[in-house]
């Protein structure tokens, strides 16, 4: 038998004319909700980078916004069917309940925006009450009716809704910060537990009890009810036992219950395939359905095996957050979408004609949608180029919106048929496709011909070659064509940290060379040779193959990752045999291959271009070096901040350009400011071209983890809690750390010191120091090597405050915060006509106002990353010139101008 889901009329009465029905109008405004949340996550898709907690947001914005109102009201007119009430899931009480949840939603979410924590505590009771009241509803639903053969799916809805209100309560506590150790963690992964596997996994699978073989449009298998009630006590016990295992224990200790939980999908599953085996799928809502439920089953695989496989709950939470992608895209939306697809048609009505109609309609091109959605997906999730995730992501957007584009056009179609039938004009009959299987292959074939013409754009977009100049290796050393031996030369090269092993091979002249390399170090690497033969950039853990071809004289490589090269990733191939002994390749032309320009001068080195008497263009505006107040009271904070990377070209001195690696487009990069006790968490998101990563000196904890490398396209979260106070740097610490750093990436953390009093005037200088490449161009590595620099700045421009000077009033008291970011030199802060009366330095005062010494100071002198604060009050109206009083740094450019009135 085939089970009806859609709530029909009172048995024995007549018909109704067809037009906009309660039943419809209900259905339609309700799902309204659902399509603005996912117009929503459509937007914040695209706008990501611009939002801060931007892959928080579009995970709260898909699961909270659109997949539990999606959830609320179809278990609502599920179990209103299942249980032959079909008019109990509207009225009043139903709309309470969905204002109340949505109001709550928006609270959460405003809440994490806005960093207000009382705001998501009060969002997260709403979305608790909501989901508490609807199982409530779903009870007393289950009590009214008459026992029935499917009963077991509001059984379902009800463990489903009991268990959402405490991952609620886990993401509130979340929320609220100031959590100790791996704790984070494991709230967080039993919190994605509780939600996804209990409040929507349990809902799906008690959904798909009864609506997948009306998909199938065939019966239900027998013993589906059976299976169903088998099941749930299965799932249940494994949910409870994986979350358990999380608070409590060891990450091996929460493995068993996600395979508990597992084999009770398994049990209620059985029956599922027996009935796509009795009716093969043949349509979108049925094969996304298949599809998303081919996600999770890998999602909870792969989940088992991180748990198994590491004693680590941070570890465990760096690795989870992989799976994501899947669980949220590939299962929860393709389920979701497959499931409005089928059920939209049907709330339409309208008869059997209509319902086919709306029905071609929100199938349209189908199989080239689904292959394109999940091979997209696909790449996403794999070790790809930066570039080419970009394109899958944006197919995926493209794809979300299509279905969108779709139902909107499919509701008002549907609308304007029933209104021409009400006035007797029959809507025209739908152009219906057959689903042949020609047709389903040549879709699938145009959806995946879409993503790898996506995925050689996100290749050649990837701009990862840097120049190279090709020379033949099948020449001897003096120029002559070398005799192939037909022989071939295999070797095995590790990348070891920074080093290749071996550094070189020998190879007999005339034998093909072979190179199997092994990136056993924590970045990302590969080898190039002069002649132009290169692997590709190997993540760590990664293999590449080199085939350089015949070769016949001796060849250099490199790793071409900007500043490897000069930090020693050289490799060598040493030709042996006949004429390998002859002078080496002529011409006499040394080439650089490392981009990042080079120390000898030419015409378009921006070392050239700086003129430190130069003045900038009118209109000039310095950097602000104004400090705003630490925000908040007493009690301690939670900052939560998205820091991005970007790749800027910046004046960097008048008439100098330079290409940066930034933290948020500015070098240095925001600062931050707190109290001891505060906690930062911190989302770092690599929008740059190479890996980077972040170190936070103001945070105490082990390095390993949340100071890694990250790849383009990738984000991690660093969490720390200040326990000291001063002024800390924070800079990339990707190798080499010395040039990431001399590039731009770098910034500071104000920590203020208990009981600091209150000043007119508060300024924040970071001293840094240049090492020109290019015009536009990035850092000279070799120069940065070499600590040859040829410019000194504060805040990131030479000599800025001589052309905007800083502002002071006669009497005013001033507290200047000065960090010595490096990478390698010093600094030795001096305001000339002024003295210091307070001098903290390195956490500690070396000189305070009101002491029993009348002393005072003339300089704050700071090692590379070392920082503090100086007091003064200026006596009367002038210029006052600040340096660092190395002076020839400041005749490079490390000079400013404090203007007192």
């Amino acid at each position: 038998m085939t089970t009806n889901l859609s709530p029909s009329t009172a048995s024995g009465s007549a018909p109704k004319p067809p037009g906009r029905s309660p039943r419809t109008r209900w259905h339609l405004g309700v799902n309204a909700i659902v399509v603005v949340w996912l117009a929503l996550f459509a937007a914040v898709g695209s706008g990501h980078h611009f939002l801060p907690h931007a892959f928080w947001l579009l995970v709260h914005v898909l699961l909270l916004g659109a997949v539990t109102n999606a959830i609320v009201i179809w278990s609502g007119h599920f179990a209103a069917s299942v249980l032959r009430l079909p008019e109990a899931n509207r009225g009043a009480p139903a709309a309470l309940r969905l204002v109340c949840l949505n109001a709550g939603a928006v609270g959460v979410i405003g809440g994490m925006l806005f960093d207000r924590w009382y705001v998501v505590l009060a969002g997260g009771c709403l979305v608790a009450a909501a989901v508490t009241a609807h199982a409530v509803w779903l009870v007393r639903l289950l009590r009214r009716a008459l026992p029935g053969r499917f009963s077991m799916t509001v059984r379902y809805y009800v463990a489903a809704s009991a268990l959402l209100p405490v991952g609620a309560a886990l993401g509130v506590v979340m929320a609220r910060g100031d959590l100790a150790g791996d704790l984070p963690e494991r709230l967080r992964v039993a919190h994605e537990t509780i939600n996804l596997l209990g409040w929507v996994g349990l809902t799906v699978a008690g959904t798909l009890i009864t609506l997948w073989p009306t998909m199938l449009r065939t019966r239900v298998a027998d013993g589906a009810e059976r299976a169903g009630r088998a099941a749930l006590p299965v799932l249940l016990a494994g949910l409870g036992a994986a979350v358990a295992g999380t608070l409590l224990g060891p990450p091996p200790l929460a493995a068993p219950g996600v395979v508990g939980y597992a084999a009770g999908l398994v049990v209620a599953g059985r029956p599922w395939l027996r009935e796509a085996r009795a009716k093969a799928p043949r349509s979108f809502a049925a094969w996304s359905v298949a599809a998303g439920c081919g996600w999770l089953a890998g999602s909870l695989i792969v989940l088992s095996g991180i748990l198994v496989s590491t004693t680590s709950w941070i570890t465990v939470g760096e690795r989870v957050s992989l799976l994501t992608a899947p669980l949220a895209a590939g299962w929860i939306a393709q389920v979701l979408l497959g499931a409005l697809s089928f059920l939209v048609p049907v709330v339409l009505g309208g008869g059997p004609a209509a319902v086919r109609a709306a029905t071609v309609s929100l199938e349209r091109a189908w199989p080239a949608r689904l292959a394109v959605t999940n091979a997209a997906l696909l790449l996403c999730v794999l070790p790809v180029p930066s570039m080419v995730r970009v394109a899958c992501s944006v197919l995926l957007l493209v794809m979300l919106l299509f279905f969108l584009v779709l139902l909107v056009l499919t509701v008002v179609q549907g609308m304007r048929n029933r209104r021409r039938a009400a006035q007797g004009d029959p809507p025209p009959a739908p152009a219906e496709v057959p689903a042949r299987p020609h047709r389903v292959l040549g879709g699938v074939a145009l959806g995946l011909a879409v993503v790898m013409l996506a995925v050689a754009g996100g290749g050649a977009a990837d701009v990862r070659s840097l120049p190279i100049l090709e020379r033949s290796a099948a020449t001897s050393a003096d120029g002559g064509a070398v005799t192939p031996t037909g022989r071939t030369t295999t070797v095995a090269v590790t990348i070891r940290n920074m080093r290749f092993s071996p550094a070189s091979v020998d190879v007999p002249a005339g034998n093909r060379l072979v190179i199997n390399l092994h990136n056993t170090g924590t970045d990302t690497h590969d080898l190039v040779l002069e002649t132009g033969a290169r692997t590709d950039r190997l993540s760590p853990g990664q293999k590449g193959t080199l085939d350089a071809g015949v070769v016949g004289r001796d060849l250099e490589g490199w790793c071409s990752m900007v500043g490897h090269r000069q930090m020693g990733m050289v490799f060598a191939v040493n030709v042996t045999g006949a004429g390998a002994d002859s002078a080496a390749d002529s011409g006499g032309t040394t080439h650089d291959h490392s981009g990042a320009g080079t120390s000898e001068a030419t015409k378009d080195t921006a070392a050239e271009a700086f003129d430190p008497m130069a003045e900038p263009a009118a209109g000039f505006t310095a950097r602000d070096a104004q400090l705003p107040p630490a925000t908040g009271g007493p009690g301690h904070q939670v900052h939560r901040r998205t820091i991005t990377v970007k790749e800027v070209t910046r004046e960097v001195a008048p008439g100098v350009r330079q290409k940066l690696w930034t933290f948020d487009g500015t070098a240095p990069g925001p600062v931050l400011r707190g109290r001891i006790g505060d906690t930062f968490e911190i989302t770092l998101v690599n929008d740059g071209s190479i890996g980077h990563s972040v170190d936070f000196h103001a945070g105490s904890l082990a390095p390993n983890g949340p100071m890694r490398t990250i790849k383009p396209g990738e984000s991690l979260t660093y969490r720390f809690t200040a326990t000291r106070s001063g002024i800390w740097m924070y800079h990339c610490s990707t190798m080499p750390m010395s040039l990431h750093i001399a590039n731009g990436m770098f910034g500071a953390v104000i920590i203020d010191p208990p009981g600091l009093p209150t000043v007119d005037r508060e300024y924040v200088l970071v001293q840094s120091e240049f090492y020109l490449g290019r015009q536009g161009g990035t850092a000279d590595a070799a120069k940065v090597n070499a600590k040859d620099y040829d410019m000194v700045a504060f805040n990131g421009y030479a000599n800025q405050y001589d052309h905007d000077p800083l502002t002071a009033g006669a009497g005013e008291r001033v507290r200047i915060w000065v960090l010595a970011a490096g990478p390698n030199e010093s600094s030795a802060f001096h305001v000339v006509g002024g003295q210091f009366d307070t001098v903290f330095r390195e956490g500690a005062y070396d000189l305070r106002r009101g002491g029993s010494q009348s002393g005072g100071a003339q300089v704050l002198d700071l090692a590379p990353a070392s920082g503090g604060f100086v007091e003064l009050s200026f006596p009367e109206a002038g210029d006052y010139p600040f340096v660092t009083h190395v002076m020839s740094d400041a005749e490079r450019g490390a000079h400013g101008v404090f203007r007192v009135r």
